[in-house]
């Protein structure tokens, strides 16, 4: 996988790293499956606006997501920790070798 100064290269994105105190949205019984998704809300109360899933479905259940401070993502999916500097109105999706990132400008708006 490429290092996070390649990706703010390759998709021209100024970095907005999360503090590790902050908290992401996690679907923690999705880890295993693929592909690994992210998407970056604008932060606010303590969060960083980001969500993570793995699989091909994100659900609407209120408690798919739970929280975790950033600090922890290694523990679970250290292979994304690249990602989370990438601002609010970003995406992710990988899988293996396979890496999609792209902007959805409409996340800072919801």
């Amino acid at each position: 996988m490429p290092s996070k100064i390649e990706i703010y290269k390759r998709f021209n994105a100024i970095p907005f790293p999360p503090k590790e105190r902050e908290k992401l949205g996690i679907a923690i019984e999705t880890i295993g499956k693929l592909p690994i998704n992210g998407l970056r809300r604008n932060p606010e109360n303590g969060t960083c606006g980001w969500y993570i899933w793995c699989g091909e479905e994100m659900s609407d259940d209120a408690d798919f997501f739970k929280p975790l401070h950033v600090g922890h993502i290694l523990e679970y999916l250290p292979e994304i920790e690249q990602y989370l500097s990438l601002p609010p109105g970003y995406r992710f999706l990988v899988a293996h070798e396979y890496e999609d990132v792209w902007q959805d400008l409409p996340l800072t708006t919801l």
